[in-house]
């Protein structure tokens, strides 16, 4: 064999060796797999706590931005069209449809909204006009426990 053959089957033999080297393993020693669960195991001891609560407090700013912008400026439409707010009455539902019972709004031009107002506990938003806090409305959720008060979301306190 020449020179010239030798240098050339090489880095075949090179090749040849890593791919053996590499078959040769066939899996991950036990040491390397407990080393993989601690740091999951780590990590999610650090991430898990800080997203605990979390879904509370979405909830609760979902229910605020409803009041005071969504339904607010909902409102505000529906009283520039039709010179008053919605009756206690009529509710938030003379957002959806056409109310049908005094006072008949004569300019209705909606829907107002495109789906019934639920809070992020599923239930209804709860409306007042005129409203016992505000002059024009009360508009408000009662939270995560509707028993309480003291959770209840409302658009007379900023």
């Amino acid at each position: 064999m020449t020179v010239l053959q030798s240098a050339q089957n090489y880095p075949k033999q090179l090749n040849a060796n890593k791919l053996l080297a590499m078959c040769s393993r066939q899996g991950f020693t036990l040491v390397e797999i407990m080393l993989v669960v601690i740091i999951i195991a780590a990590l999610s001891a650090m991430v898990i706590p800080r997203l605990t609560g979390r879904s509370e407090q979405a909830k609760i700013v979902v229910a605020k931005a409803d009041i005071e912008a969504h339904l607010a400026t909902a409102l505000k439409l529906y009283e520039l069209d039709n010179g008053n707010f919605p009756t206690t009455s009529q509710g938030l539902k003379a957002l959806l449809e056409k109310p049908m019972s005094n006072p008949l709004p004569e300019n209705w031009n909606g829907p107002y909204i495109e789906k019934e107002p639920i809070d992020p506990w599923g239930r209804s938003y709860m409306y007042v006009s005129p409203g016992q806090h505000r002059s024009d409305y009360d508009l408000y959720s009662k939270g995560k426990d509707e028993k309480k008060e003291d959770d209840d979301i409302v658009n007379w306190k900023t």
